[in-house]
Order: C-alpha cells, then structure tokens, then sequence
C-alpha cells in the first residue's frame, strides 16, 4: 500500500533533520562521504538526490553530474575525471551517475570498446578498494524500477512541458534495450558488488518509500553523532544614528507582477 502523503511529507522531514546532523558531523570530523545514484533511467535517482541535499550546505554538500567527456577527457584514464569531483575532508559529494556509465549506458550503446569495458570491470573494484582505504565513505545505490512504471514516466514526461527536459532520444532507446541494459547490470553486480564497496538496491517503483528508504539507509551505515553547535544569540539593534534610505525613484525596481494576479 502507498504512503500517505501526510505520512510522507512527515518522515521526510524527520529524515531530513538527521541528514543535517550527518552533514554537521561529516564537517566537524573532516570525514569524506560519496554517495554514488546509478539505476535505470526514471528510476527516481534524480528525485531522491533532491530530497537528499534539499536542506544541506551547499559548500560542505555537493552534486556531480557530470556531461559527455570532451576530446581531451576521451584520452585520459577513465577515472581521471571523476577523481577531480571526489570530496575533500569535511565534503560530501553526491554523484548523480558516476563511473558506472561505462558499464551501463557506454557498454549497452557500444560508446566504449569491448576491451575499455572489460578493463572497466577489471579496475572498478580495485578503484573502490583504493577510495576505502583511504578512508573515504562509499556509499552505492541501484535503483531499480520496473519496466511498467519506467514507460508510464516517460509517458509523463513527454506530456508535461515542466519535465520535458528529462526525457532524450537516448532514453527512449533505452526502452527498447530493456533485456540488454538488464544483462549489463547483472554483470556489473558480478564485478563491482565487493565486500570493500557492494552495491545497495533501492526498490524505486514506489518513488516515495524509495527516498525514504534510502535515506534512512544511509543514515543507519554512517557512524555519525550529533555535533554540538555554538549557542547563537540575536544581539540587539542598536539605535538609528540618522541613516535615510535614497529615493526609490532613483532606482530600477522589479514590476509587481504578483499585483496583476490580485483580485480586484
């Protein structure tokens, strides 16, 4: 049975409240997080991310997403460009997909050659193992979501003019690759579900128990404690010492649209 959305919005907030702690002691401790979304596309990765750094610090929480490689990047060694994205103590660092499009989107379209794959599959875990031991917290999410539901959503999508920028040509081909994005994915797991760095699966068919799910995750596999912050008091405002404010008039203010959508 779905979440009310009361019941929902509720535990959201709760789960949000912790993950404010989790950023302050990550801070705190100059400890570095990575929390790696990869899944199917439409499978809710992009909506959970939002829930995730929705009330975190920017400077100490940030979002990877990075584009196609350029010419230059196409040349370097594959994780090259992802280690310049890696946290620096007291980050956290949320990579909306990450490494992995090569065992996914790059393997399945054929972007990357057989022999770039299998190194790929080679090197991940050895990658991972090295980001652990030195200390780095590694964090990996699959979310999975059914054939059914990922063609409703992009049925939706291509509907709305709010979520059109979220569906592409190479999306849609993913429709049609379903059994073959399905393989690679198996294989991947065969490879890079280690003991240092296994991967955690997010049912996602249900896009609100996934976020909550995942969160509340994350936040049971990190040993965090809640920080101490300073006591902050509003100090009074001292008296006016004759300072007046220039005209208006001298300024180019905003038009009050808002005033146009008031009744009358």
């Amino acid at each position: 049975m779905a979440l009310s959305k009361a019941v929902y919005e509720k535990e959201l907030l709760r789960l949000q409240t912790n993950l404010v702690q989790l950023q302050e002691w990550v801070r705190a401790e100059g400890a570095r997080l990575v929390i790696v979304f990869e899944g199917r596309d439409a499978a809710g990765k992009g909506g959970t991310i939002k829930r995730v750094a929705e009330h975190l610090n920017p400077r100490v929480a940030r979002i990877a997403a990075l584009p196609k490689p350029t010419e230059r990047e196409r040349t370097q060694w594959y994780f090259q460009r992802y280690v310049e994205h890696l946290p620096a103590a007291g980050e956290i660092v949320l990579f909306d997909r990450s490494w992995y499009n090569r065992a996914g989107v790059e393997h399945v379209m054929g972007f990357c050659t057989p022999a770039e794959y299998q190194l790929f599959l080679r090197q991940c875990p050895v990658f991972e193992r090295m980001l652990v031991e030195d200390g780095i917290l590694l964090r990996k999410y699959w979310f999975s979501v059914s054939d059914a539901v990922q063609e409703e959503r992009f049925r939706r999508r291509t509907e709305d003019p709010l979520r059109r920028w979220k569906i592409s040509p190479m999306d849609l081909e993913s429709v049609t690759r379903w059994e073959a994005y399905s393989r690679a994915k198996d294989e991947m797991f065969v490879h890079t579900d280690t003991a240092d760095s296994p991967w955690y699966v997010v049912e996602s068919d249900d896009k609100r128990s996934a976020r909550l799910n995942m969160i509340a995750h994350l936040l049971s596999s990190v040993p965090y404690e809640d920080v101490a912050l300073p006591s902050l008091v509003l100090p009074p405002r001292p008296a006016p010492t004759g300072y007046e404010r220039p005209p208006k008039a001298l300024q180019t203010a905003v038009p009050d649209h808002a005033a146009t959508l008031r009744k009358p």
